[in-house]
């Protein structure tokens, strides 16, 4: 990916996003104003970020991996998935009670995280090689806010904005060994948003959850990078982000790995 953007405007840019974090004011659209910025571009602005947080004191805990359905990769006419980081202040527990007024626009979608025991690198990286790490896998509920305004995005936006991430609700842990003979492909979630309830399953996700996961380490590798040891990641949602609303109750209910709920003040 050939960067065109200066490194004095991706520094610009990482510390509006951030300021738009922490006031929860919206900005406009960076393609908007620069059209000229790449994908590889709006890569070092989400690193920019990354490193302001580790500096403010955050521990990175892992990455979150996010179009990854048809429909979105459609929308931003791309044929693969992006990424975002972790954070240990993005990490919630199970059955967390989130304020409102911390919010832009947020919403919430309903997914499965690997916990992955050995490091992970490399340009061949296969779905078995990330299931044969994975120690773990816990429901989760991702939960989104676009720092630009109204959502507004295309896939630059998005990627700098460290792909629209907010929190993350970390469900029980189902042991690896637990889900040996389980077909993540063909598990089912019931998505319950207030009065709305999807239900979806792992297929939606690229073929199967640890597709994406295997996609990420290579897309990683075009960065001299990988998946560490005890980091957490995110595979992708298995049904259509919902807007969070004051009173609402979220649940997504597992047919094999439980379940993860949140609640949103009023």
């Amino acid at each position: 990916m050939t960067r065109s953007a200066a490194p004095s405007l991706h520094r610009a840019l990482a510390e509006e996003l951030w300021d738009s974090n922490l006031s929860g004011k919206p900005v406009e659209p960076l393609t908007d104003r620069h059209p000229e910025l790449t994908l590889a571009d709006a890569y070092d602005i989400q690193r920019q970020l990354r490193a302001m947080d580790v500096a403010d004191g955050a521990v990175l805990t892992g990455y979150k991996i996010g179009a990854t359905s048809e429909a979105i990769q459609r929308a931003f006419d791309i044929d693969h998935p992006d990424f975002g980081h972790l954070t240990d202040r993005m990490l919630l527990p199970d059955g967390a009670v989130l304020d409102a007024g911390r919010f832009i626009a947020p919403k919430v979608e309903a997914e499965i995280a690997f916990r992955i025991g050995r490091d992970l690198r490399g340009p061949d990286v296969t779905a078995d090689d990330v299931l044969a790490a994975a120690t773990a896998v816990h429901p989760v509920l991702e939960v989104l806010d676009s720092r630009i305004a109204e959502w507004r995005i295309r896939l630059v936006d998005t990627v700098a904005d460290n792909t629209s991430s907010a929190f993350v609700v970390v469900g029980p842990e189902v042991p690896a060994e637990s889900i040996a003979g389980l077909d993540l492909a063909t598990e089912r979630v019931v998505f319950s948003t207030g009065d709305q309830v999807q239900s979806a399953h792992g297929s939606a996700v690229m073929g199967h959850p640890a597709n994406s996961v295997a996609f990420l380490v290579r897309i990683l590798d075009t960065f001299g990078e990988g998946i560490a040891a005890g980091d957490l990641v995110l595979a992708g949602s298995w049904a259509a982000a919902v807007d969070l609303v004051p009173g609402m109750d979220v649940t997504a209910s597992f047919a094999s790995l439980g379940s993860v709920s949140l609640t949103v003040e009023d």
